[in-house]
């Protein structure tokens, strides 16, 4: 897939002057708190390469200090970095200057394009104009981008409607909950139709409960919309279950970077180790982590004869020659069949067979096992990946090794992932 922002040897230190002696003792490996205490500048991303691919929720996440925000700031260049490059589709908003004075007003022209087409933010605290109804705050984007009213205010009640805000078009911020003025908030990032949201601990001020309804809705929209998300988080298990990929920040560094199965099941170092020691993995790891690899028989090739034998050795699926499952074959249906002198196997297979996507987490599984038949895992169209042996569910997700490189120091620059992002003077 195309990668739509690209971090590359991205370094943010805060101070008067970044770019003299403390850049010098970062590029030569001294700690965030050693250039702190000789320089008094404080790092705040520390030399990161990375790419989000287009259509992913990427996940930056870590503690208070660690950079997250900060990355992510710069990808819209609210933060400029100190060295380094940052590219979205292909090109490099760190060559477009803010002040005419250092170069064409071009560049920062184009880089107003970039923020007001391109990219949206979502804020923690909303940011939403109280004076203004809700429906113009939502098409603010829009009058900003000289788009003319009737358009931008038909445009804001098509947002509305997708967040389920429509009737409340009429009303003012105070007027409104924390979440429903969340969701306004992301509504008006979607108003000018962005390819990037940019989103930094956007549902970290909510209620628990509203907090996981605003996450249903927002995979709920991404499901629909496919948009590339930058999502910041302090939560581990947000984290987890927002983001295709997720990155872990530790002291301006990126610690790890890996889909929540890989991160859950093979932590590089203790520090990423002991943030999972409290996930619960089967609502985490992926059943295709877990299955087994299976050799089915495929329909129309296959004798009842041959199949009753091979179901002595257990319970296996038969599948179309697609590959797709089309019923399972046990010894008892089997036999029973053959001693109707009937040689069709299909009417011979339990229909009724559970199954389940390979990218569901495990936890799902759990309903699936009182059959005690083996659970069927699928791809998205549908065909045979492997199977889940109901009582080895458990053992499986029990025997997830915790492979740690004890004593590991992330490096800048050392993340950069081809597959399908702290706060100001602090690195946050």
């Amino acid at each position: 897939m195309a990668v739509k922002v690209r971090f590359e040897d991205v370094v943010k230190i805060f101070g008067k002057r970044p770019d003299g002696e403390p850049l010098e003792m970062l590029r030569a490996g001294a700690s965030k708190a050693e250039v702190l205490g000789q320089t008094r500048h404080v790092i705040g991303v520390a030399g990161v390469t990375l790419d989000v691919v287009e259509g992913e929720i990427f996940v930056v996440m870590g503690l208070s200090g660690s950079g997250k925000s900060t990355l992510v700031r710069m990808a819209n260049r609210l933060y400029e970095p100190t060295a380094g490059h940052v590219y979205v589709d292909g090109e490099d908003v760190c060559s477009m200057h803010r002040d005419p004075a250092d170069g064409p007003w071009a560049s920062e022209k184009r880089m107003q394009e970039i923020r007001r087409t391109k990219m949206a933010m979502v804020f923690q605290h909303f940011g939403l104009f109280p004076h203004l109804t809700v429906a113009d705050n939502v098409a603010y984007g829009l009058k900003v981008q000289g788009v003319d009213e009737e358009r931008r205010r038909r445009r804001a009640w098509e947002v509305l409607e997708q967040v389920g805000l429509r009737d409340w078009a009429e009303q003012f911020p105070k007027e409104l909950s924390g979440g429903m003025q969340q969701r306004v908030g992301l509504a008006r990032a979607l108003a000018p139709d962005p390819d990037i949201l940019l989103m930094d601990e956007a549902f970290s001020a909510l209620d628990p409960l509203i907090r996981r309804k605003m996450q249903d809705e927002l995979l709920e929209l991404q499901s629909r919309l496919r948009k590339t998300i930058l999502f910041v988080t302090h939560d581990i298990n947000e984290a987890f279950r927002l983001g295709n990929r997720v990155a872990i920040m530790k002291d301006g560094w990126i610690v790890q970077v890996g889909t929540p199965t890989e991160i859950v099941t093979r932590p590089e170092d203790e520090y990423v180790a002991e943030f999972m020691a409290d996930v619960d993995q089967a609502k985490v790891v992926s059943v295709g982590y877990v299955m087994s690899k299976v050799r089915p028989l495929v329909l129309g090739e296959t004798t009842l004869v041959s199949a009753r034998n091979a179901a002595r050795e257990g319970a296996f699926y038969v599948i179309d020659e697609e590959g797709r499952p089309v019923g399972l074959a046990t010894a008892a249906r089997l036999e029973e069949a053959i001693g109707n002198a009937s040689d069709d196997l299909s009417s011979a297979l339990v229909q009724d067979f559970p199954r389940a996507d390979e990218t569901v987490v495990c936890a799902e599984l759990f309903g699936l096992c009182g059959s005690g038949y083996p659970i069927a895992v699928l791809d998205e169209r549908g065909r045979l990946q492997g199977v889940v042996q109901p009582l080895e569910l458990l053992s499986r997700l029990g025997a997830v090794e915790v492979v740690a490189a004890a004593g590991a120091r992330p490096r800048p620059g050392a993340f950069q992932a081809e597959e399908g992002v702290g706060d100001a003077g602090t690195g946050g």
